[in-house]
């Protein structure tokens, strides 16, 4: 049953036409209508996903329903979005395309190239501004234009831009530094096609590149090209961060890889699946998960590749296409 209110009685009805629905009135909580609805079901017990409800709720419910059982889960719900349906991955690959399209499109702007301006021929960045002089916001701002320009609902997540030291920051907020005070920029970015979200990240070159960023950058590549051959059905979540992580810590940076290898998505750029230490459960035909090493050198700069990858029969197949390889990521600028 779901308890909704008459902000979403039409929606329902066009979006849900299967599903059973209580609309609310104005003056009672979504918390009264599913103490309503329980007593009249009378359960014996019910079960309440913990990580999706407050202390003040759990007691409030636990107090109304004297006589049933309450009991607490974590993951149930999750755990059922693991593995993708066909349908599902058609959908993911839509938000990869899109993505795809958008950064190619992103790197022609950048090159100079106005064939993916607006009509009235403005686009992202007025055309007198030479692109080296672009901050990191606007080129965040000019990728999530194009990820509309290319059909999508809105990017998958607040789009990640780092120059040069900045690159450093897995999760760095755009800021005002430019494009052109350092020969790299990592850009990570994602696009939503209707409720499912892509996750990609690349580091482009746009001047000579110093020689340890040239090191890192290698290494990483390798790195997750290890980790791709590995997964499989049937491999420990943890064996595939492993394969990723021996290969870094072999080239003398594993202090600097500080996170896991990947994660599942879907509905949600973050879902449960995560390839990381400790992490021993096994991968399944069906999964999807980004694969993404990085290294990050504070005050220097870091690399990060990810791809979107599905678990097959067979091994895996990628679902993201763009190249990887460092030359075909060197971008000029105006």
């Amino acid at each position: 049953m779901l308890i909704s209110d008459g902000r979403f009685s039409q929606q329902l009805a066009d979006e849900c036409p299967d599903i059973d629905v209580i609309i609310r009135k104005p003056s009672v909580s979504i918390l009264k209508a599913a103490v309503k609805f329980l007593k009249s079901e009378k359960p014996a017990s019910i079960l309440i996903e913990g990580d999706r409800i407050s202390k003040n709720d759990f007691d409030k419910l636990t107090g109304e329903l004297r006589a049933c059982s309450m009991t607490t889960s974590s993951g149930v719900v999750e755990s059922l979005r693991e593995v993708k349906d066909r349908d599902e991955v058609n959908l993911i690959g839509r938000a990869i395309e899109i993505a795809e399209k958008s950064f190619l499109g992103l790197r022609r702007l950048l090159g100079g190239k106005a064939s993916d301006q607006t009509q009235d021929g403005t686009g992202p960045v007025p055309a007198c501004q030479p692109t080296r002089l672009m901050s990191e916001k606007q080129v965040a701002d000019a990728l999530e234009a194009q990820l509309r320009h290319y059909g999508a609902v809105s990017s998958s997540f607040p789009t990640i831009v780092g120059v040069g030291p900045r690159a450093a920051l897995p999760h760095g907020t755009p800021s005002d530094r430019l494009l052109g005070d350092s020969p790299f920029v990592l850009i990570d970015w994602g696009a939503r096609e209707g409720q499912y979200v892509s996750d990609l990240t690349r580091v482009l070159i746009t001047g000579a590149l110093p020689s340890k960023i040239d090191r890192i950058y290698h290494t990483v590549l390798a790195a997750q090209e290890a980790a791709i051959r590995a997964i499989q059905p049937g491999t420990l979540l943890s064996q595939i961060d492993h394969s990723a992580r021996s290969v870094i810590a072999s080239a003398g940076f594993g202090k600097s890889f500080t996170h896991g290898l990947g994660h599942g998505f879907g509905l949600q750029v973050h879902e449960s699946i995560r390839m990381s230490k400790g992490q021993d459960r096994p991968l399944k035909v069906g999964m999807v998960v980004t694969v993404e090493p990085g290294i990050y050198l504070p005050g220097i700069g870091g690399v990060r590749i990810e791809d979107d990858v599905i678990v097959t029969r067979g091994g895996c197949r990628l679902l993201s296409t763009l190249p990887r390889d460092l030359e075909s990521n060197r971008q000029s600028l105006t």
